[in-house]
């Protein structure tokens, strides 16, 4: 990382940034040499350090080709983006956090779709026990990128001297 100044290197500290992210992107290569990339909503599991990014999808579409169990892919998340501009100095940059990294592919069985969707709905309603309905599983693609690595930085505004 060239910015080693903007490095994030505590595994709990980019736990924190990933629970602050609304999307994350899987990036995967494509069958023709393309990259093909996902915004999707997620869920997370950190089971005994081993971090699992829960997705779901219809059970058709483009997507579906990139999907296999197995298969490997990035992914990028970010959050917390500000403006920064400092008139007097002439100066712009942009505050952020990210974390991105690479793992595999895991299809999800039907008896672990119920558990992945709870996660999910926890990650955009935290402590709601929000409901969802359960007719939606067997229409429901699910499946998580079991995350092998991961780097992250961030850029944040300079506490007030």
């Amino acid at each position: 990382m060239r910015r080693k100044d903007r490095e994030v290197t505590s595994r709990e500290a980019m736990i924190e940034i990933i629970e602050r992210c609304d999307v994350c992107r899987l990036a995967f290569n494509g069958p023709d040499g393309l990259p093909y990339i996902l915004p999707l909503n997620f869920g997370m599991a950190d089971d005994h350090g081993t971090l699992s990014l829960y997705f779901h999808s219809a059970i058709e579409g483009k997507k579906l080709q990139f999907l296999q169990d197995g298969a490997r892919a990035a992914f990028e998340m970010d959050t917390r983006h500000e403006v920064e501009y400092q008139r007097d100095r002439g100066y712009c940059t942009f505050l952020y956090e990210s974390v991105m990294g690479q793992g595999r592919i895991r299809l999800l069985r039907d008896d672990e779709k119920m558990g992945a969707l709870t996660l999910l709905m926890n990650h955009y309603h935290l402590g709601e026990n929000a409901y969802f309905n359960p007719a939606a599983l067997p229409r429901t693609l699910l499946y998580c990128l079991e995350v092998e690595e991961m780097t992250a930085k961030h850029h944040l505004p300079h506490p007030e001297k």
